[in-house]
């Protein structure tokens, strides 16, 4: 091997190396943004099953809700129709 060919295979070896460690910068640069979204997905998911705070939770507190409110109104209806029902006849019997 001659001396150019030594020199040019240094300078070669010495380009690869910088492009490897720009390519490592670059590596490093994606897993600490990957890191960053592993964080904020699993802040999604805890804000979404979360038990007692969740979005799931609160969907369930407001369907109970929903069922507790509307058989409450069907018994209140049902109440002032057989009282009107009530009073109606008991004036026109009397």
């Amino acid at each position: 091997m001659t001396s150019d060919e030594k020199t040019s295979t240094a300078v070669a070896l010495a380009e690869i190396a910088g492009k490897f460690d720009i390519m490592m910068a670059s590596i490093e640069t994606v897993k600490e943004k990957q890191e960053a979204i592993h964080e904020h997905v699993q802040q999604i998911r805890d804000a979404v099953y979360h038990p007692y705070k969740g979005l799931f939770a609160r969907i369930r507190q407001i369907e109970t809700w929903k069922s507790t409110y509307s058989r409450v109104t069907w018994i209140t209806i049902t109440a002032l129709v057989g009282l009107t029902i009530t009073a109606a006849y008991a004036s026109i019997i009397s």
